[in-house]
């Protein structure tokens, strides 16, 4: 019997001849293991599956063992944030562009999908941030991220000022186009532009990374996992700053809000393929090495 009997399919939309072309593949060699395979909406419209048996993100994750990407890191990013809740894991197929989440190359479909049905592969458990944006009247809004909280300006040239507190106690105010507080999952996505460190996704941690500050001495800063985020804009910015999760979700920020940001109960659970290295990755997306890398390591 296959380790995982009910998989749910969600498909990148937007590009549709090489995402059809690998949904095919996927959903009958899956069906050749008899696996039952629920859709999403793309991939029920791709496949020219009835609209009527299309499941949202949400209920695929409340009925399947597994649930599989067909498309970039931003498919798997929206997927995710869904299936934490319900413990699902997730695999990803890579039809985007970098892929950092999404690390199965589709030539590789089917050797992959027969070692995950007979339960050969690694797993690894990511930490996800939650978002609230707080008055003193209470709650506003909440979402949820997976790679990072950005706090950024959105309709001026101008910097914009804020204060970052830390359990509470004031850190320091900055002057900057805005504040990024990213997983160390994030760490690789918009923290990276903004001259962030890289963290494996192994620490407990969370990174807060300044977008371009006035003061060069403002540095990325990496804390505890456990730790809460306070970050209060400047009344005379308030209506110039755009709070977003994952770059997907977008918050209002009323007048007088501030924004909260601490680790959230559920976590992310992605499976890869045997063999699957974190650091070999790297190398390969952002081109580290070269022909005269050593392939051999040294002995301990």
């Amino acid at each position: 019997m296959p380790h995982f009997t009910t998989v749910g399919i969600i498909a990148k939309p937007g590009d549709p001849l090489p995402v059809r072309c690998t949904l095919t593949r996927l959903a009958a060699h899956l069906r050749a293991h008899h696996v039952t395979c629920l859709l999403d909406a793309e991939s029920a419209r791709l496949l020219a599956a009835p609209a009527a048996t299309a499941q949202t993100v949400t209920e695929l994750a409340t009925h399947c063992d597994l649930i599989i990407v067909v498309g970039g890191d931003g498919t798997l990013l929206h997927a995710a944030r869904a299936a934490a809740a319900h413990g699902v894991p997730l695999l990803g197929v890579n039809l985007g562009r970098l892929g950092f989440l999404v690390d199965v190359l589709p030539d590789e479909i089917e050797t992959v999908i027969d070692q995950i049905l007979a339960g050969a592969y690694q797993a690894d458990s990511r930490s996800l941030l939650r978002a609230t944006v707080m008055t003193d009247a209470g709650n506003v809004a909440t979402a949820t991220a997976l790679n990072e909280v950005a706090i950024h300006k959105w309709n001026t040239g101008r910097m914009i000022e804020f204060e970052t507190y830390l359990d509470g106690v004031f850190i320091n105010g900055r002057r900057a186009d805005g504040l990024i507080i990213a997983t160390p999952t994030g760490c690789t996505a918009y923290a990276l532009s903004g001259g962030g460190p890289l963290i494996d996704p192994a620490l407990d941690a969370t990174l807060l990374v300044p977008i371009c500050p006035h003061d060069l001495s403002q540095r990325p800063l990496v804390i505890p996992a456990d730790r809460c985020v306070d970050v209060r804009i400047c009344e005379l910015n308030q209506g110039d700053v755009q709070v977003t999760c994952d770059g997907q979700i977008q918050l209002p920020l009323p007048p007088d809000a501030w924004i909260h940001i601490d680790r959230h109960p559920d976590r992310v659970r992605l499976l890869h393929p045997s063999g699957h290295n974190h650091y070999q990755i790297l190398r390969a997306k952002l081109h580290w090495g070269g022909p005269h890398a050593a392939t051999r390591a040294p002995a301990c």
